[in-house]
């Protein structure tokens, strides 16, 4: 057999590897993308078959040529990159960079695909070699095409209608609208009071709780009962028909099974590592990436889990027979089911050949491998193992127990629900976790034993005041989830959805929940409102379908691009004549301007979104989001206005409170609130104003001449009443460092004077 190129993405497989294959096989890494569109205009040509200008992206140049070396001296080229869409392109461009550089003469091209790093795996990929996948190319072309169009065109209208460097994407703005809508859902929530009634009880000296599920022979709602005064004559009601004492009317026992869930999937696993290890989904996959590629244990290195990105929930045959003879050494042969379980795989596109997320051999006990892993590869890891040994046994098995007791009669009824484990099954090893308390199961207590047609003691009747709360913003774990369900992205995408929201501003994450940000709102009323089609969730996941029949090979990209690019152009052609900057950054309000009478709109400004005047600049007026509007300006007593007489008024402007004139708008005078405190230091420059301390626009103290505006004169340090010994200027000024503390200097540049200030820094030019 002659000499064999093995190329790989990550350099951290090639050693392990190269152990496996031996040494008529070298491997080298191409470092993950080689070519990547040039980016500038044209990169696209949709009048040409939407031909794509590649280059070689700079950092990777000397990897490929590297590649180039080694192939010459080799008679077959194996293209190993990951078994993904990503990687099938990776293979693709470093084949296609190879035959530009005319050295695949006489060279054998070979796709092997493995979805773990063991030795049986990437032996056996060797030796069974398929073809490149053109169906795959062409679906990442495709979507690698799509985005580029996309963000390449859409990108420059929101320079010119919002601001500038903002940016959109394909995917990233559906995801944006699902945040911006939840956070809408929050703010227009109005909350209802709703009131409950718990029994305490007590049987045999065993207390327990039962809440009460009928009143005077009705069935309660939620808000059949909605006040105080109502609760509490309702629990007088059940006290005083009670007198101390429930009726076991009715006593159920059943039992329920729980079944496992199934074996990690890419979403799944980012999901359940928010949840239970409060992972990113960005550092879930960067950890699981380091698990796949191999961890050296003991002198080895092997690949810990097979690969990460992917949408099948399918168990090889080897791993299952080799789960299910751990579960019976380590948990008993009693929590083996009959047979293996199955799991159905919901994605439409999921590759059956692909497996779950599972350990390469799940006979590496977390513990044993403990010592060779970091804390964070060891808690995913363990994750992992748990996870898959637990889908292979048998279903938990509880015992439900539910009594309803009779309070005076049948027309007053609680009931009382409790649990315990009856087998714990797959329970034993793993339970999974859940995104909010609401989605969580009661946490159901044991109940004493109880017989039908006995009596309890009724300790008391609580009534319990509630109030219903807004849906919970997306976390990390749930916006996965609800981006699978809508079916936008696929599993190698979640993680750099979230990372471009967060990058570009449009979304914080605070306490671990998703807060659109005034850009990201603005951004998004921009897009619903013009670009409706391509923000829809429907469409956005119609088209990720499209893409998925390109890569199987039942649709042709060519047609599928035309269908998405000639509407999307002439919109984008349409919506740069026609809408205008305020159309975008405005929201109109159905309030008028309390100072002119204008009317009022949401305004995006430096700092975020505000209340503004539609008719600034000729009025100012201005109050922060949220702010109650001030019913009336309050006037200045003893203060009217210098030009027409009329009384002053503070008023509040974007800048904060200020004085102005109530005749506003017929005349327009202002002056700040503060009154300019007067420093006693003659003007420098006219030597006839004097210096006066002052606040900025921006709340910053500055000092300038009384002659304003005849005299411009103006420092930002404190003024003090002594001459220059070296250049004579009338004024020196108050500069303190942190290196050499208060001096006094020479305001003018030309002059280097500085002498040590041994007063207060604080006494010169008085408070503001």
């Amino acid at each position: 057999m002659g000499k064999g190129l093995v190329v790989v993405e990550s350099p951290a497989k090639c050693k392990t590897i190269e152990k496996y294959l031996g040494k008529d096989f070298q491997v080298l890494a191409s470092y993950g993308h080689v070519r990547d569109l040039i980016p500038k205009e044209g990169a696209v040509d949709p009048e040409n078959g939407f031909a794509m200008k590649y280059q070689v992206i700079d950092r990777n140049l000397r990897h490929l040529q590297e590649i180039g070396k080694a192939l010459k001296n080799a008679d077959t080229l194996y293209l190993a990159t990951d078994p993904d869409r990503e990687g099938e392109a990776i293979s693709w461009h470093v084949y296609e960079h190879l035959k530009e550089k005319k050295l695949l003469k006489d060279k054998q091209v070979r796709r092997v695909v493995f979805h773990e790093i063991t030795k049986k795996a990437v032996t056996e990929a060797i030796a069974n070699p398929t073809e490149l996948s053109n169906n795959m190319v062409n679906a990442q072309q495709a979507r690698r095409a799509l985005d580029y169009l996309v963000g390449f065109n859409l990108s420059p209208l929101l320079w010119k209608k919002i601001r500038r460097g903002l940016s959109a994407g394909r995917v990233q703005s559906p995801a944006l609208r699902m945040i911006v809508e939840r956070e809408l859902e929050i703010e227009a929530f109005v909350s209802q009071e709703y009131w409950s009634h718990a029994a305490e009880a007590s049987a045999n000296g065993a207390p327990f709780k039962a809440r009460l599920t009928h009143f005077a022979g009705e069935k309660l709602q939620q808000f059949s009962i909605t006040g105080e005064e109502e609760a509490l004559k309702v629990r007088q009601a059940l006290l005083e028909a009670a007198d101390g004492k429930l009726l076991a009317a009715k006593v159920e026992k059943k039992q329920r099974a729980r079944n496992p869930a199934p074996p990690f999937i890419t979403s799944t696993l980012q999901q359940e590592a928010a949840r239970k290890l409060g992972f990113t989904t960005k550092r879930t996959m960067m950890v699981a990436q380091q698990l796949y590629e191999g961890i050296e244990l003991g002198g080895e290195t092997v690949g810990l889990i097979s690969y990460m990105r992917t949408d099948s929930v399918n168990l090889a045959d080897e791993a299952l027979a080799d789960i299910r003879a751990l579960i019976a050494e380590k948990y008993g042969a009693e929590n083996v089911p009959e047979r293996p379980r199955e799991y159905k795989t919901k994605s439409k596109n999921a590759q059956e050949a692909h497996e779950a997320i599972r350990p390469t051999s799940v006979r590496r006990l977390p513990e044993e491998v403990k010592p060779w892993l970091s804390v964070e590869q060891i808690r995913l890891y363990d994750l992992i193992w748990k996870r898959t040994v637990a889908c292979q046994m048998i279903n938990a098995t509880l015992d439900l127990v539910a009594v309803d007791l009779h309070c005076g009669g049948p027309r007053h009824v609680f009931r009382a629900t409790g649990s315990t484990i009856a087998n714990p099954g797959f329970m034993a090893v793993y339970l999974e976790g859940k995104d909010d308390a609401k989605e969580a199961d009661d946490q159901e207590s044991l109940l004493p034993p109880m017989q039908e047609g006995r009596p309890v003691d009724l300790l008391d009747v609580l009534a319990e005041q509630h109030f219903t709360e807004p849906p919970p913003r997306y976390s990390e774990a749930s916006l996965v989830k609800a981006l699978e369900e809508f079916g936008i992205g696929r599993p190698s995408t979640y993680a750099s959805i979230i990372s471009t929201l967060l990058n570009r501003e449009y979304v914080t994450l605070d306490n671990k929940r998703f807060q659109p940000t005034d850009v990201g709102r603005v951004v998004n009323r921009f897009l619903t409102e013009h670009f409706t089609k391509y923000v829809d969730y429907g469409f956005t996941a119609n088209l990720e379908d499209d893409l998925d029949a390109v890569a199987r090979g039942e649709k042709d990209w060519i047609p599928l691009m035309n269908d998405f690019w000639r509407p999307f152009t002439l919109l984008i052609s349409e919506k740069e004549s026609k809408v205008q900057r305020s159309d975008v950054t405005q929201e109109s309000l159905d309030e008028a301007c309390p100072e002119c009478g204008g009317r009022l709109s949401i305004r995006l400004g430096r700092n975020g979104r505000f209340i503004g005047c539609t008719n600034y600049p000729e009025c100012s007026y201005t109050r922060n989001l949220g702010e109650e509007a001030a019913a009336e300006p309050e006037t200045v007593e003893g203060r009217v206005c210098p030009k027409c007489a009329a009384p002053l008024v503070i008023k509040t402007g974007r800048y904060g409170k200020f004085l102005g004139c109530s005749g506003y708008p017929a005349c327009k005078h202002i002056e700040p609130l503060e009154k300019p405190l007067d420093t006693g230091v003659t003007c420098p420059l006219c030597r006839q104003g004097s210096l006066l301390k002052r606040k900025s626009r921006s709340g910053k103290v500055f000092y300038s001449c009384s002659g304003y505006p005849k005299c411009e004169y103006a420092l930002w340090d404190a003024p003090v009443k002594e001459s220059c010994p070296d250049c004579g200027w009338p004024v020196l000024t108050l500069k303190t460092t942190k290196r050499r503390g208060a001096e006094k200097v020479c305001p003018q540049k030309e002059c280097k004077y500085a002498t040590p200030y041994e007063g207060d820094p604080a006494d010169v030019g008085g408070p503001v």
